[in-house]
């Protein structure tokens, strides 16, 4: 005598819908959240918020940031209008940098999250040295 095979589970959930392919706003604001959550464009945004830099002033400010890296920041900030550039005529050229009015709207959750970071660096380091203990091999 055989096994009869009867599904005994019929009720099963609908399978979710998937994405559209042609969706493009997961992509769009991935790039905008690379750019603004990077460490480097959150420190340059917070010593903007106080007024203009020139690029030496915010290299000074800006502990362990390369020559090479500000630039980046700061061009990949100004083509995202959060900053722009203004060269004055004098000799020689001067360079300030300044948020814009969108950079400016950024101010506050990027001071926030700056803030964040700074009264809970030390409960981040204590996990972090906890959890690498329990994994080493």
């Amino acid at each position: 005598m055989g096994t009869v095979l009867e599904p005994t589970h019929t009720d099963l959930p609908a399978v979710p819908p998937r994405p559209d392919p042609n969706h493009s706003d997961c992509r769009g604001v991935a790039s905008i959240l690379a750019r603004v959550g990077d460490k480097w464009s959150v420190f340059v945004i917070m010593m903007l918020s106080n007024g203009p830099k020139r690029f030496n002033e915010l290299k000074r400010m800006i502990s362990g940031i390369s020559q090479r890296m500000l630039t980046l920041t700061l061009r990949g900030l100004e083509r995202d209008g959060l900053v722009t550039r203004t060269i004055f005529p004098t000799i020689p050229p001067r360079v300030d940098y300044e948020l814009t009015d969108l950079g400016r709207g950024l101010q506050q959750p990027v001071m926030a999250l700056g803030q964040w970071a700074i009264e809970h660096q030390e409960q981040i380091a204590v996990a972090r040295t906890r959890f690498d203990g329990r994994n080493q091999t």
